[in-house]
């Protein structure tokens, strides 16, 4: 149960945690890991749950499609990983703009650093001059 969209939190390995985020490849993993574990955070990292699939638009006859066709046509699930901290009081977006998180260097994370546009926080640059 979240208070609202934007504050997600539920049990991840059996601890409840603030979801930072969902759905993110394990180099991204490795990145959040390093940010928040940096600023004393406790990170949970869990296998998301594979998609839903999509039902089926019209039955079909086992006659017309062999069993291994079906198989072949559905391509594996991404490996994707549900990324998140204990501290329930946690949001990324207020951590961001509230300049609360730090580099290990010791430099503000900004927005685009998050997002792994650059390589290094540039905080001196204002989030809105940025182009």
């Amino acid at each position: 149960m979240a208070i609202n969209q934007n504050h997600p939190f539920e049990e991840l390995a059996g601890r409840r945690c603030a979801v930072v985020e969902r759905n993110v490849k394990p180099s991204r993993v490795d990145f959040l890991k390093y940010i928040l574990e940096g600023n004393g955070y406790t990170v949970v990292v869990v296998p998301s749950p594979p998609p839903k699939a999509a039902p089926a638009a019209k039955p079909v006859d086992a006659a017309e499609t062999p069993v291994s066709a079906d198989i072949a046509a559905a391509p594996p699930p991404p490996e994707t990983f549900t990324v998140g901290v204990t501290d329930v009081a946690f949001n990324s977006v207020n951590a961001i703009y509230g300049r609360l998180l730090r580099s290990p260097e010791g430099r503000v994370v900004t927005m685009a650093y998050w997002q792994q546009r650059d390589d290094v926080p540039q905080d001196r640059i204002p989030y809105f001059d940025r182009k």
